[in-house]
């Protein structure tokens, strides 16, 4: 799978990073041999509350969306859309670094393209639990606090 990033908002992750953390997630959802695209996007709490009011009715700020565009029996066309500011007052509330809290949403997004859902607690586990096996992949270090969105 092709993946790009682009950054309407700058971010402590660079693409590398940002590229390996995707990669490492639709490997973990089983994606990992997809053809198609997969775009990462950076952009800044009014940008993604926009987005987030647009598609899904509210206008509140959240930290990633994911959206998987394609039609199917076509490649996968995915984007996962990142707040950097999200994760800039998540990551200093928490006392982790901004890079990991972009890399976590990375993972985050990608992994509910692979099928991951976090509505129900049996779910959310699941998903918390290939979350932590990625970023332990990735090398970042362990944060096992409560980490549900600031405001949900």
């Amino acid at each position: 799978m092709r993946v790009g990033v682009s950054y309407e908002a700058e971010a402590p992750l660079d693409a590398a990073a940002a590229e390996a953390a995707a990669r490492a997630a639709l490997a973990e959802g089983g994606l990992g041999a997809a053809r198609g695209a997969l775009e990462l996007v950076f952009v800044d709490d009014a940008r993604l509350a926009e987005l987030h009011a647009r598609f899904l009715d509210d206008p509140s700020p959240t930290d990633v969306m994911a959206f998987d565009l394609g039609e199917e029996d076509d490649e996968a066309e995915l984007e996962v859309w990142v707040s950097v500011d999200r994760a800039r007052d998540v990551a200093g509330a928490r006392g982790v670094p901004v890079a990991r809290e972009l890399a976590l949403y990375v993972v985050h997004g990608v992994l509910h393209l692979t099928g991951h859902d976090d509505h129900e607690d049996a779910d959310r586990a699941r998903m918390r639990a290939a979350e932590a096996r990625v970023m332990d992949a990735l090398g970042y270090p362990r944060d096992d606090a409560p980490h549900e969105f600031v405001g949900e």
